[in-house]
């Protein structure tokens, strides 16, 4: 069993009245937690009751507030219980359906998943306000994926294993850029069974997400785009070019980017400037949530990569990885860029403190600071700034700046 480390804020979120919200990517194991936390519930003597849109037989509860109460009301009376509802993306306006099924004041728990995040961020979002909470689910994080390949054996001591077992990080850092966090393909232990794992995750987004849930008809459009976003990881997308290489007007192509990010399968990072305003109208870059996924669709699943592309994918690799440590609280990320051309990788913002990252897919052997590194320091004269690599850890220090040469897995002490 993978352990995740969502689950104990899960597990601690079942005392709250609110619905608790799992979303995520297709297959990333929301199902897999949500059967963890009942089977603990019926350890202790709770009632639980657990129904998914993907089975016929429980479809027929979904008809009407009313259909659905009468079940729970058969299953538990007026006592407590626990109700696991999964795929609610199937139901259609399930926001104002459960906010029916919420404000009819029972005395059950409703634990919920789904992967359609169109559905489950934007309506119910609206329709459920105060009465849910939402907790994302990715696939696995490279801590979780480590934790698991070593047998949990340094699961509370993760930075002394970094420094400690250098070569073991870096093949372990090498199965994780190639194949990404997907659970079960972390379990699947050859290179065949990957793959055919890896299109089986592929054809159900494309099918189930883009086909069915968002009613897509040109999806042969759709996986165009999304290849050549992945040879794009870390540059600026400019929808103009977008356009024109595919044949696909820049309204539509707006809208199938917007749906990637919404269905879990792209990040957006802004660019960083003084004047929010700016920010806001400049070009993006994107991410992919999991490398593995980004590899398939490029055709680079389980293929050594070239050292060009390995360093955008190790640039995609770092934003994971920040983003998890980021994650509950006020720090944003972003990239900078002059007009001139000067560029750091990611802006990771405090409040008022700022600290530049640059990602370098190298084994360092000496303390290089790049032009663009430089230039943004000397404009904005952070306190910190860190180049994560392969291998040297060093630090500088200037009058104003203290410059951090560090291995990848220093992340684990940037915040």
């Amino acid at each position: 069993m993978i352990k995740r480390k969502l689950y104990s804020a899960l597990k601690q979120h079942l005392v709250q009245k609110e619905m608790t919200f799992l979303v995520g990517p297709r297959q990333a194991g929301k199902t897999t937690l949500m059967m963890l936390l009942r089977d603990d519930l019926m350890k202790n003597g709770q009632k639980t009751i657990t129904l998914n849109l993907d089975i016929e037989t429980d479809k027929q509860f979904f008809q009407s507030q009313a259909h659905l109460i009468q079940r729970l009301r058969l299953e538990f009376g007026n006592q407590k219980g626990f109700v696991f509802l999964d795929e609610i993306q199937r139901k259609e306006n399930a926001g104002l359906f459960l906010k029916g099924i919420y404000d009819s004041d029972l005395p059950y728990k409703f634990i919920i998943s789904g992967s359609g995040a169109i559905e489950l961020k934007e309506k119910i979002q609206e329709s459920l306000a105060g009465r849910k909470r939402m907790f994302d689910l990715s696939t696995l994080s490279f801590e979780e994926f480590v934790n698991f390949k070593t047998g949990y054996a340094y699961e509370t001591r993760l930075p002394e294993f970094f420094r400690v077992e250098q070569k073991k990080n870096l093949e372990l850092l090498e199965e994780y850029l190639s194949f990404g966090g997907y659970p079960r393909l972390v379990l699947a232990p050859t290179l065949e069974e990957k793959r055919a794992i890896m299109n089986d995750i592929y054809q159900s987004y494309i099918e189930k997400d883009i086909i069915s849930l968002l009613r897509i008809k040109k999806s042969e459009d759709f996986s165009r785009l999304l290849k050549v976003l992945a040879a794009q990881i870390g540059r600026i997308v400019h929808v103009s070019e977008l356009s024109r290489m595919l044949g696909i007007s820049q309204p539509t192509l707006n809208e199938y980017i917007w749906y990637l990010q919404k269905t879990f399968i792209l990040q957006k990072v802004t660019p960083y400037f003084r004047n929010i305003r700016k920010e806001i109208i400049k070009t993006p870059i994107f991410y992919f949530n999991d490398l593995g996924l980004r590899n398939y669709a490029l055709g680079l699943f389980g293929i050594a990569n070239d050292p060009f592309d390995r360093s955008f994918v190790f640039q995609n690799f770092v934003f994971l990885w920040l983003r998890a440590l980021a994650m509950d609280t006020n720090v944003h990320i972003h990239y900078w860029r002059t007009k001139q051309g000067a560029e750091v990788d990611f802006i990771i913002e405090k409040g008022q403190d700022l600290i530049p990252v640059e990602a370098k897919y190298q084994a360092m052997k000496r303390k290089e600071v790049g032009r663009s590194f430089t230039h943004f320091i000397e404009a904005y004269h952070p306190q910190k700034a860190v180049i994560l690599n392969l291998s040297l850890n060093d630090r500088s220090l200037s009058p104003q700046t203290e410059t951090v040469w560090m291995p990848f897995w220093g992340m684990l002490e940037i915040f």
